[in-house]
């Protein structure tokens, strides 16, 4: 009796996911899955635009590089690649443009996964890890809204695994350089994106010690694929050359800068990002990301024996995916699409079995699907019932609608979305919350402004301002009470403040207030 209502419900499943695998068995899988990521991702444009990509648009908008600062006005941790796309979509289309290159980028990202599981299984892996990545790049666990660098790179570093093993395969110099290239760029978006590079490195080495590539071989792929990433870090640092930023000033706002905000992150008493961290585990579980990773992780001794070099590669991926999520310290739940590559890999080597350890792969990227559609239903319903709150949003556009020309505003928490639907420019070079927490610790430079003839006329209390450091935040609050007056409040209650002897209207926000909303990052 045991074993029947043991095997009953396994059968089921078996019969459930061979139903399912007549439907995705169809040549039309592949470009199907490709459209409705595209198309599943459009939603976005719909809601308003969130922190970070108001952020790169404010960067952009006032870019003017000099000797010491990279952008001009403000400063932000990003290499000028990413910078100079949101500047193109911005002007292409406003502020919301980029979520539609995001939604390219998502159906491009299918379309090369599914490529390169034709390479390293088959036709049927192809279209398995194309619907894997169709529901894991839409689900909104993770982000189906906001588009940002982590998403943009995706079919950039997918293309170079691709190519990586194209050069291995044909022992050619050619895909070796134009993945290293493709490498480079990806580090563009994001300077933790080197997942290309280690890939390849693996690869390239794994294939050697298994005598697949003679020494000269590896030596010509290395050399192609060192000089193809050379090409486009080459090309920031001429840029930076030519437009008179000195290139210490450069690596810090790309690389240095991490090393000092990790630092005050570790140092923090904040529990946000601890929580935040076990949201991010609950999240790429729910997603399906995590079991499919597991199924290759527990599978992994068996794909050792069948392709030592390649599952080398694949697990330095991961690795190395995982350590820059982690050493990023805010684990927000977008910086689980960095590890979508790695998890196509996974999903390809996996699906292309016929035995259990392929029929649980399947399961898994069934579940992985039911999970997008479920909550993409339940986030529509959510959003229909007008439960999904804008602060930003509203606060942003009730200071526009009071505010006069020449007017200036600081978000003092770092809403950069607050700041760009007021349509006020910022006296004050930090418009995210940790770069401020980062550079300017005690509040001198921002006090400095505020009891200065350039003080902004605005200033949004988002975040109290003693929140990160009583003492100081203290000075800085009898210095506001002091130079301005109560003007209202922002969505949620937020003091806003009006310089004195300005006479404006009182901003009066239309607030959302029917829930709250699920942030998937700043």
């Amino acid at each position: 009796m045991t074993q029947t209502r043991t095997a009953t419900p396994l059968g089921a499943v078996v019969r459930a996911e061979r139903r399912v695998a007549r439907l995705v068995d169809s040549r039309w899988t592949v470009a199907v899955a490709a459209a409705a990521a595209f198309l599943l991702r459009l939603p976005g444009l719909t809601r308003p635009v969130r922190a970070d990509e108001a952020g790169f648009e404010l960067v952009a908008r006032a870019w003017q590089p000099m000797a010491d600062s990279v952008y001009g006005a403000y400063f932000v941790d990003r290499p000028p690649l990413l910078i100079a796309l949101f500047k193109v979509s911005d002007a292409l289309g406003g502020p919301l443009f980029i979520r539609v290159l995001g939604a390219l980028a998502c159906a491009g990202l299918v379309l090369a996964a599914a490529a390169v599981a034709r390479l390293v299984a088959d036709e049927r892996a192809a279209r398995w890890t194309a619907v894997a990545m169709a529901a894991l790049s839409t689900n909104v666990l993770i982000d189906a809204v906001a588009v940002k660098g982590e998403l943009l790179a995706l079919p950039v570093l997918m293309g170079s695994l691709g190519l990586s093993l194209v050069a291995v395969r044909d022992r050619s110099w050619r895909a070796a350089l134009v993945a290293g290239l493709l490498a480079g760029l990806a580090i563009g978006f994001k300077q933790n994106l080197v997942g290309g590079a280690v890939f390849a490195a693996v690869l390239y080495l794994g294939s050697w010690r298994a005598r697949r590539l003679a020494r000269r071989e590896l030596v010509r792929l290395a050399t192609a694929a060192t000089a193809g990433f050379a090409v486009p870090v080459l090309a920031t640092l001429g840029w930076a050359l030519a437009a008179g930023v000195r290139l210490h000033t450069l690596w810090y706002a790309v690389y240095g800068f991490r090393f000092d905000a990790s630092r005050v992150l570790s140092d923090a008493t904040d529990t946000a990002p601890t929580v935040r961290a076990g949201l991010l585990v609950l999240v790429a579980v729910g997603a399906g990301m995590l079991l499919i990773i597991g199924g290759f992780v527990v599978h992994i001794r068996g794909e050792w024996a069948d392709d030592a070099p390649l599952t080398a590669a694949v697990a330095a991926l991961l690795v190395v995916d995982v350590v820059g999520l982690v050493s990023g310290g805010s684990y927000w739940r977008d910086y689980l699409f960095p590890l979508l590559p790695g998890t196509a890999l996974c999903a390809a080597l996996l699906a292309r079995r016929a035995s259990r350890r392929g029929r649980a792969m399947r399961t898994v990227i069934i579940a992985a699907t039911a999970s997008t559609v479920l909550c993409l239903v339940g986030w529509t319903a959510y959003n229909a019932g007008g439960l999904q709150e804008y602060d930003e949003h509203d606060t942003g556009l009730a200071l526009r609608a009071v505010a006069e020309p020449g007017d200036t505003l600081v978000v003092y928490g770092g809403r950069a979305d607050v700041q760009l639907e007021s349509g006020l420019s910022s006296p004050y070079a930090y418009l995210w919350s940790l770069p401020m927490r980062t550079l300017d610790p005690d509040l001198v430079e921002l006090r400095e402004l505020v009891g200065s003839d350039e003080a902004p006329t605005w200033i949004v209390e988002w975040v109290g301002f003693r929140h990160w450091d009583a003492r100081d935040g203290a000075l800085l609050d009898e210095l506001v009470q002091e130079r301005y007056v109560p003007a209202g409040t922002a969505c949620g209650d937020r003091p806003i403040w009006l310089l004195r002897d300005e006479d404006r209207p009182t901003p009066e926000p239309e607030c959302h207030d029917g829930g709250f909303e699920f942030s998937s990052g700043p």
